[in-house]
């Protein structure tokens, strides 16, 4: 694949208006050919998915609709722990090159963790998206610049507990109107029925 691409992995448990303000942000702050979405197969740093993988692909599928230069990836469908650096051999194999990754201050913090890190290192740039008060080291050998200014205050565990509530407004709840569709026709996240407005029906 031509021209440059930032790999944008995660769970997307489900996919937020974060993920895609910093998506755009990479994009045009990088001069990014593309931004491809990974949605983890089995993570090997958490304890596993809510939603399963065949939704969450499909709800970051529904979000990057319109985003031209957004797609979405099926490379780490299957079983066995989603290893990054498995990932963009993978993608390589696959024709993918100047790959960066893209990745939160927190996850870039504890990199020296990750399996065969020495080895991503040697094979992409990391695109550190900044946050207040956050804080790490660059190991040596690593190649990465900041993404700043884009830092959010959503994460996917405060949508899924928006989701599980019984005194909302869905329209408050910061994920794109297709995804929000989603969950609600195929009932994720939900430990009680949901109590939704006229204009939304399951």
């Amino acid at each position: 694949m031509s021209g440059r691409t930032a790999v944008f992995g995660g769970t997307f448990d489900p996919i937020h208006n974060a993920h895609l303000e910093v998506a755009r942000a990479a994009a045009a702050s990088f001069s990014l050919e593309r931004v491809l979405f990974v949605p983890s197969g089995t993570p090997p740093h958490k304890q596993g998915t809510l939603a399963a993988y065949e939704d969450r692909v499909r709800m970051a599928e529904l979000a990057c609709i319109g985003e031209p230069k957004f797609e979405v990836s099926r490379v780490e469908e299957g079983t066995g722990p989603s290893y990054s650096i498995h990932t963009i051999e993978r993608l390589m194999a696959l024709g993918y090159r100047d790959l960066a990754f893209l990745i939160g201050a927190d996850a870039f913090a504890e990199i020296t963790s990750w399996y065969r890190w020495q080895d991503l290192a040697g094979m992409v740039e990391f695109l550190v998206v900044t946050r207040p008060g956050a804080g790490y080291l660059v190991p040596a050998g690593i190649r990465m610049r900041e993404l700043a200014g884009v830092w959010l205050d959503v994460s996917s565990s405060s949508v899924r507990t928006a989701f599980q509530s019984t005194d909302l407004d869905l329209d408050d709840i910061p994920v794109p109107a297709a995804v929000r569709g989603w969950i609600l026709d195929h009932g994720l996240y939900r430990s009680q029925p949901l109590k939704i407005s006229a204009s939304h029906t399951l």
